[in-house]
């Protein structure tokens, strides 16, 4: 489940502001060293500005993109924009790669006639649809243990489970769901065995839909307390311990692009400058069009500012005093509660403002300008314009994990990839019911979309359980050749498939099940071999 983000820090209370600090043990990045493909700024050749008090220098860029859907909705019913994010082209290709898989593990040397492997029949798109309504039905009714939703004991009897699929082969297509192919063993990537996911949820997005002008970047965390390489610990978080993605959203809660951060060693945004690379990343498709990013203090700085700024793109957020070129009578000011400071370079505003504690931001947009709000209470309060712009819309990110964290649907027991999978599909999810609620004139609670999704992905007229044939498939194990020679060595033969194309090997292994005993090398051969049967 991903966590929730504290907004304590966000929310700037009349009474309480508590100045940002880093993310948990999240260690402070200097980003000096930064570079980015996109636009010509370089920041390796960045000067100390040189501050004032004039505002003339900031620059007004008109917001050029054109927000909505980019697609029409093939319906009606707000279960279409779910279906409008989660096509059957993509679901094809998980139905591919698991029938691979199980494949795999079919012919795999531990199987055993008594597994339950022997009994798989290829999944279809409607059944794996079928599948995923039933798993994300689980988030509704929560259950501890998955296979106790099959049970029939009075005390749970949850008759719509067993009516669409057995708990056999609801285990079983847990066990083999696969979303990249099983013979890719890509060492450099991590993330290569649920990549195809996050690629597609992000390129679906960019087709569907534009957003609006003000984005939103921040970092989730989906709970992981098993043992995993890029797992990360940051101590503000409500789990601590996990995967940790950073998001660009819109203020609604629509989330627009994701980066599953995998470790120092991301050879994308990994090492020096790693705050300004994610940013960088995230907002790949969406500079030079006028939008204004917001970003709390983990990411902000002068030379990131600068940076967007070059590629027509406004940036507002708190910021760390120890961050590089900030003007030293701005942030070693001592005010009274109430006061303000700023200074202008380049085109960027960098502000300090007291309230019950210094609170120190940065914007290439809005003058530091005061303004008149009103708190929880509806009393009128003063803040600056930057920081009552930036609690308007830094809020995208953590509605999106709120509305994530009412009804989860990941299991602790799943392997790391799996769980990220059906994150995305919850994420799939939450969009399209904001989508929903955006365009659709059928306003409905999250709870209600989930339902409409749960009755559109399981045929309702299905009045029994889907039959898998129980007619075992005759099991190929690969075995020892048992035969050797005078000195106790095991005998080798030549391997059936080498043999074809035209390559001399010798192996000791053959397959028993097979009416001539081929011999065969282990797991490529033989795969190829039975494959062709």
């Amino acid at each position: 489940m991903a966590a929730s983000t504290s907004r304590d820090d966000f929310q700037v209370s009349d009474d309480d502001f508590e100045q940002l600090s880093n993310e948990g043990s999240v260690t402070d990045i200097d980003i000096t060293s930064d570079s980015s493909s996109d636009g010509e700024y370089d920041p390796s050749t960045q000067q100390m500005p040189v501050w004032n008090i004039n505002t003339s220098g900031l620059r007004r860029i008109p917001f050029s993109g054109v927000s909505g859907l980019r697609v029409p909705v093939p319906g009606n019913d707000p279960a279409d924009y779910f279906f409008l994010l989660l096509d059957d082209v993509f679901l094809e290709s998980i139905v591919r790669e698991t029938n691979k898989y199980a494949l795999k593990t079919f012919c795999g040397p531990e199987t055993t006639p008594q597994s339950r492997i022997t009994r798989w029949k290829d999944i279809t798109v409607e059944e794996l649809k079928i599948f995923l309504g039933l798993m994300i039905h689980t988030g509704t009714i929560r259950i501890n243990r998955l296979q106790d939703y099959w049970k029939t004991d009075e005390m749970f009897d949850l008759k719509y489970f067993r009516k669409h699929m057995s708990r056999d082969r609801f285990m079983l297509i847990l066990r083999c769901l696969h979303f990249s192919h099983h013979d890719e063993d890509n060492t450099e990537n991590r993330l290569h065995k649920v990549q195809p996911v996050i690629d597609y949820f992000n390129q679906k997005m960019k087709d569907v839909y534009y957003p609006s002008k003000e984005l939103s970047i921040d970092e989730a965390l989906m709970l992981w307390r098993g043992r995993l390489v890029f797992r990360q610990y940051i101590q503000n978080k409500r789990h601590r311990y996990g995967i940790k993605f950073y998001c660009l959203n819109e203020p609604q809660g629509l989330t627009m692009n994701v980066l599953v951060y995998n470790g120092a060693n991301d050879q994308q945004v990994g090492g020096k400058g790693h705050a300004s690379k994610v940013v960088m990343k995230l907002m790949r498709g969406y500079l030079d069009k006028g939008h204004s990013l917001y970003m709390d203090n983990y990411y902000n700085s002068f030379l990131l500012s600068a940076q967007l700024l070059a590629n027509c793109t406004y940036s507002t957020g708190t910021l760390q005093k120890n961050r590089l070129f900030l003007p030293e009578e701005v942030t070693k000011a001592n005010l009274q509660r109430g006061e303000t400071i700023q200074r202008y370079a380049e085109g960027i505003c960098v502000g300090k403002w007291k309230d019950k504690r210094d609170v120190l931001y940065i914007s290439s947009e809005h003058e530091n300008t005061m303004a008149v709000c009103h708190n929880r209470f509806g009393q009128p309060r003063n803040k600056p314009l930057p920081i009552i712009q930036y609690n308007a819309y830094m809020k995208g990110v953590d509605r999106s994990d709120q509305m994530l964290s009412y009804y989860p649907c990941e299991r602790k027991t799943l392997r790391w990839y799996k769980k990220v999978f059906f994150h995305f599909i919850q994420l799939i999810l939450v969009n399209g019911w904001v989508l929903n609620n955006q365009i659709n004139n059928d306003r409905l609670p999250l709870y209600d979309f989930r339902l409409r999704v749960i009755k559109a992905l399981i045929p309702q007229d299905l009045q029994r359980p889907i039959q898998v044939s129980t007619k075992k498939r005759p099991c190929h194990v690969l075995s020892k050749n048992e035969e050797r020679d005078a000195k106790g060595i095991r005998k080798r033969k030549r391997c059936r498939m080498c043999s074809k194309e035209k390559k001399r090997t010798s192996t000791v292994y053959y397959c028993p099940q097979c009416p001539d005993k081929p011999s065969l090398c282990p797991v490529r051969c033989f795969d190829l071999y039975h494959e062709s049967m």
